[in-house]
């Protein structure tokens, strides 16, 4: 029996994280090894490995898609993977690392995370940054969301009233945390790139797009301008070493918000304002049968990859919408998250003769995540079998987000499931909206039950 660690982690942290974990320890569990999994998630270290730990392990798993610091396992050999690998299939990955783990030295480690670091930036650059950005700003737009929703449920008009709960509910939910949530969001995306001395520019960038009216475009835009401008300052300004304690803390802030500032007020805000002033006035303007082909599209986005980057350009669109009052893109981005997964539930219950007994077994999970809007309940079933699963589950998104917006159903939270269905005014059109989830459950189930052959 081998003593193994491991460490997951995912550039959101709400997700693949948890699941790559589970997923390994069931495969050791079924291989006879123990193991303990230490999660990077939104909510920070959990399960976190101590030195004990470390030192009596045998090898070291890291099932990771973002940075993960290495150097407290130089000595030990390390065998590393993805997320997604580690969720499809957790004994193959457990098995493979016991072949494979190869021992690392401080200097090696110090290599690798290098060539990681030029890895990433090289592959996934623009979406690592603005999904940084992102995961930021989600815990921020659910709880002024679900404010708001509850500052609804006392009258639509109720926060008009100074001094009333309805109106603290509204100021806490609007005034505040929507306020917060485009400064944030460009604030991290520039941290994501130049670190610690690109936020303060970011969030001074983010700042001034929600005063000229840019919105979340204008905060994606000063994002990745503060970052840029701030990494090729750090780059480019060497001081003598008598100084160089001033360049985090006055140099870089200093020029790299001017800077940004400069743009944001004379080149780039204007524009980008026009630009989601016609967006959203499309979008509330937009002819049913307009509104349902964007619905199908960003139902069929939620789908395609199942928390991957296409999926998260879709979320991203809806979130960036709240902003602006626009709430129909965001209530078809969650329905059409939730079917994959409750179609796959309900396939594995009504035809059980389809699916293993461990799948039945993980449908039930599947079940709940799906509930829970978490997409990535349907992932180890299409990893399994993804010619008859994927068409399956895009078909029933597809289905759910236009029919959302078919019938001009909206959502202020951006997330939370069926769990904000019964706050009053959080979704507008509630029973429609039930039934667009439904009808998207049902296509899926029943393609992904038509598809599969029977199992021996």
């Amino acid at each position: 029996m081998a003593k193994i660690v491991a460490v997951t982690a995912c550039p959101t942290g709400i997700a693949h994280t948890y699941m790559a974990a589970e997923s390994l320890k069931v495969g050791a569990e079924k291989l006879g090894h123990e193991i303990k999994v230490e999660t990077m998630g939104s909510a920070g270290s959990e399960n976190k490995l101590t030195d004990e730990d470390i030192a009596q392990a045998d090898i070291v798993i890291i099932a990771a898609d973002t940075n993960v610091n290495m150097e407290r396992f130089a000595g030990k050999p390390i065998y590393m993977t993805s997320t997604g690998i580690a969720i499809k299939d957790g004994v193959a990955v457990i098995d493979e690392a016991l072949k494979k783990a190869t021992v690392t030295m401080e200097k090696e480690v110090a290599k690798i995370e290098e060539m990681k670091a030029q890895r990433s930036a090289q592959r996934s650059g623009v979406y690592k940054h603005l999904m940084t950005g992102v995961s930021h700003i989600i815990p921020i737009v659910v709880a002024g969301g679900l404010c708001i929703a509850l500052s609804f449920a006392f009258g639509i008009h109720a926060a008009e009233e100074e001094g009333s709960l309805a109106a603290a509910l509204m100021r806490i939910g609007g005034g505040a945390a929507f306020a917060l949530m485009v400064p944030v969001l460009a604030g991290y995306i520039a941290y994501s790139i130049a670190d610690r001395p690109g936020l303060t520019p970011g969030l001074i960038g983010g700042m001034l797009a929600n005063q000229i009216g840019a919105g979340f475009l204008g905060g994606i835009l000063a994002g990745f301008i503060a970052g840029y401008i701030t990494l090729g300052l750090k780059k480019s300004i060497k001081l003598p070493k008598s100084l160089e304690g001033l360049m985090p803390v006055l140099v870089l802030p200093l020029l790299s918000s001017l800077a940004t500032g400069l743009l944001m007020i004379y080149v780039i805000g204007t524009p980008v304002k026009g630009i989601m002033d016609w967006l959203t006035v499309s979008l509330n303007n937009m002819s049913t049968a307009n509104a349902a082909i964007l619905g199908l599209i960003l139902g069929a986005m939620m789908a395609v990859d199942m928390g991957g980057p296409v999926n998260k350009a879709a979320y991203a669109f809806a979130v960036g919408l709240l902003g602006s009052n626009t709430f129909e893109p965001m209530a078809a981005v969650m329905a059409a998250g939730m079917t994959p997964p409750l179609g796959i539930a309900l396939a594995t219950f009504i035809a059980k003769n389809k699916f293993t007994k461990e799948e039945r077994e993980a449908g039930k999970a599947a079940a709940v995540l799906g509930v829970s809007f978490i997409t990535e309940g349907a992932i180890p079933f299409a990893a399994a079998d993804p010619l008859r699963v994927i068409p399956s589950i895009i078909a029933g998104s597809a289905v759910t987000g236009a029919l959302s917006m078919f019938f001009r159903c909206t959502l202020r939270a951006p997330h939370g499931g069926i769990f904000v269905l019964p706050i009053p005014n959080a979704v507008g059109n509630l029973g429609f909206y039930i039934i667009a989830i439904i009808a998207g459950t049902l296509v899926t189930a029943a393609l992904v039950s038509a598809l599969k052959p029977r199992k021996q």
